[in-house]
Parts: structure tokens; C-alpha cells; sequence
């Protein structure tokens, strides 16, 4: 099947959709360390005031169903992403914890609406084509979560003062926002409801909710162990190990630079073994990698456990969040909503229970928790399997 030239240039639009999703925010990470020593933060209160910005993606998180049915999925996204911008420049310029917590919840805040109305609008692309592109997709996202770490590294080697980098990134990213949204899909995300087929709840049906949320708990098994790398991988090789500047930035990166690879071949891989298959053999390799990084601790082994840890989760959130939109009964989106709200419990979590146990024992036994969450996600890997006498009748 050969999409047509608007599902083309869709595809185009919301891959840089996904690029820009990720770089804005990873572009920041390598000052962590910067930014927590001018706030005078210690290790509980980083992570208490990282976690702040998750909580805000999760207030958000419950209205962008419904902004989406109303303006649909490529001005949301724009909306959400500008603002966001804004908030970069709340962080760059912190020179208190109450100022970086109001950057960064911020941007959660509106990264939340982004992610969710950036991949609606990626299945839709997807349903156009006619075959998996969303693990691809996400795959540009950690091309740009990988372009911004590094271009956060750089700016930290060369002395660039942080307001400098951020008021730079907000003006690129944000014309090509503008650039994005100009090729996107016109009109409404959701098809008319075809004659004869059932007319979809407002709300979740119950039979659907223990399903979802073992979805909901299983992306955010993933997003905890993504989320380890940017809130504390920086921190923890700074604090570590005696490295070059440059060098802080690199577990974080390789984290995505591994997911990244591994996202460019899931839609591969997805289809040979299913989705459950392709989550399940990632979750253990995220597993081991982190234990061994825990065990034996050293420059090396942690960035090559971050990598594990990268590739490990690299299907899960795309098969969660394909797995909650194809559930039939419920409107556009609301499926797709609920289960990213709910994964963003791994993003509020991670943060301050790392930064708790560090407080018990150190920051090197709190990195257990990764391995420890993947262990979780693969319990939960059922859920992506869908029963055939679960699956609605097609319409008469």
C-alpha cells in the first residue's frame, strides 16, 4: 500500500513532531548538576522538585482528549510545545529551587499534552499507511532526546551560560514547531462512526479498565527507567566518578541512543514476534544491564547499563500506547489519554524514590530500582495481548 502525498507529508510533519519533543527538554539535562548545585538542592529534594514536573503532566495529562476533539491533534500539539519553550527559559534562568520547579513542572505540564496529541496524530498517520510506523516514530523522538544531550554537553564543555542555551534552543525549536504543524493532517483526528457499527462511550467501559490500567503501569515501569537516565544519570556520574565535563551528559545519551536504535528496528521486530514478545525480551535485557551497572561500578559499566536500560524500553511505550487505541468502544483519544496519564506515574515516582533510597544508602544501591521496575514491566507484559473474543464484532 502506497500512502498518498498528504500521508506523506504528514509523516513528515509529525516526525519532526517527535524530533522536537525530545530536544527541547534533553537539552537541559547535562546542566542538571549545575542547576542543583546553584539551587542548593540535596539529593531528596532534587528529586522531589524533578518529580514536581511529572505531577504536572499529570493534571494536565486528563484534558487533552478532550482539547483534541475540539481543535484537534496538530494545534494542541503546537500550543502545548510553545509554551513549553517558555518554560525552558523559567529553568535556564533558576537561581532558586521554587523558580526551577515552576520551569520544570512546567514543561512536564505541557509536554504531557504534547506527547499525547503528537501521537494521536502518528496513529492516524499510521492507519493512512497501512502498516507499524509508530516505533519509528519514536525512534525520531530519541534522535532528538539524543541531539539535545549532546548539544547540552557541548554547551557545558564550552561554558555557554545556561540562559544563553535555552533562549538559543526556544527560538530554533520553536520556528520549527511552526515548520511541523504547516504539513500536518487538516480536519478532525477521529473517523465518522460507520453505519452499524456501535456508537463509542464518553467515558472508560468497565470491561476495558483493569486492561488499562495494567497498560498504564507497564508504560510506566518504562517511563521510570527512561526517566532514571535524565533525572539522575548526569548527577550520578558526576558525583561518581572523576570524568570530563563532557562525559557527565554520556549515560543519559547512551540511553537513548540505545532506545533510539532499538525503536528504528521495533516496528521490525514487533511484527516477526508481536508486540508482547518484542516488550518482554527488552525488559530483561534492561534488567540485567542495570544490575550488572549496580554491581560493578564504573564509567563503562554504567553507561553501558544505561544503553541496556535504553534498548530494554525502546517498544514499550509505542505497544502501550497502540495496545490503549485499538481497544474498540470509547471516543477518540481517551484510551490513548488515560493509559499516558497513567504511565506518567513512572516519570512522578522515579525520581524522589531514587533520590529517597540514596538518602538511606547511597546513590549507587538507589540505582536498584531500575532493575527493579523493569521486573515489574515484564510482569505486566500480558496486557498487551489482546483476546480474540475480546475484540468487538465487525459492523453488519
Amino acid at each position: 500500500m502506497h500512502p498518498s502525498a498528504e500521508f506523506t507529508r504528514a509523516r513528515w510533519a509529525v516526525t519532526l513532531m517527535f524530533i522536537l519533543n525530545g530536544v527541547g527538554w534533553a537539552s537541559l539535562l547535562p546542566r542538571y548538576p549545575e542547576l542543583k548545585q546553584i539551587t542548593g538542592l540535596g539529593d531528596f529534594g532534587w528529586g522531589a522538585v524533578i518529580a514536581l514536573g511529572p505531577l504536572g503532566g499529570l493534571i494536565t495529562g486528563l484534558f487533552t482528549a478532550r482539547l483534541m476533539r475540539r481543535f484537534h491533534s496538530p494545534w494542541v500539539w503546537l500550543a502545548a510545545t510553545l509554551i513549553g519553550l517558555a518554560c525552558l527559559n523559567l529553568s535556564g534562568n533558576a537561581s532558586h529551587w521554587v523558580m526551577l520547579a515552576a520551569g520544570i513542572g512546567g514543561m512536564a505540564a505541557m509536554d504531557s499534552i504534547a506527547d499525547i496529541a503528537m501521537n494521536a496524530h502518528g496513529l492516524r498517520v499510521q492507519k493512512g499507511y497501512g502498516r507499524s510506523i509508530l516505533n519509528g516514530l519514536h525512534g525520531w523522538w530519541s534522535v532528538g532526546a539524543v541531539v539535545g544531550g549532546f548539544l547540552g554537553s557541548i554547551a557545558l564543555q564550552g561554558g555557554v551560560p545556561i540562559w544563553v542555551q535555552t533562549l538559543v534552543a526556544s527560538v530554533l525549536f520553536g520556528a520549527l514547531a511552526l515548520v511541523a504543524r504547516s504539513l500536518a493532517l487538516r480536519g478532525p483526528d477521529a473517523s465518522p462512526v460507520e453505519e452499524g457499527a456501535a456508537t463509542p462511550t464518553k467515558g472508560i467501559p468497565r470491561r476495558w479498565l483493569p486492561r488499562l490500567i495494567a497498560l498504564g503501569l507497564l508504560g510506566a515501569s518504562a517511563g521510570l527507567i527512561e526517566d532514571s537516565g535524565a533525572s539522575w544519570g548526569a548527577v550520578y556520574m558526576d558525583s561518581q566518578f572523576t570524568v570530563e565535563p563532557f562525559w557527565v551528559g554520556m549515560a543519559f545519551v547512551a540511553l537513548q541512543v540505545a532506545q533510539m536504535i532499538g525503536r528504528f528496528t521495533g516496528d521490525a521486530l514487533t511484527n516477526r514476534i508481536g508486540a508482547r514478545g518484542a516488550v518482554t525480551q527488552g525488559f530483561i535485557i534492561a534488567a540485567l544491564g542495570m544490575a550488572v551497572a549496580v554491581v560493578l561500578p564504573t564509567p563503562a559499566t554504567t553507561i553501558l547499563g544505561f544503553a541496556c536500560a535504553g534498548w530494554g524500553i525502546a517498544t514499550a511505550i509505542p505497544g502501550t500506547m497502540h495496545a490503549a487505541d485499538e481497544l474498540p468502544g470509547m471516543l477518540q483519544g481517551n484510551g490513548l489519554t488515560f493509559v499516558t496519564w497513567l504511565m506518567r506515574l513512572g516519570f512522578f515516582v522515579g525520581p524522589p524514590l531514587i533520590g529517597l533510597v540514596a538518602q538511606a544508602v547511597d546513590l549507587r544501591w538507589a540505582l536498584i530500582v531500575i532493575p527493579a521496575a523493569a521486573l515489574l514491566g515484564l510482569l505486566l507484559t500480558p496486557a498487551l495481548t489482546l483476546p480474540e473474543h475480546e475484540k468487538s464484532p465487525a459492523p453488519q
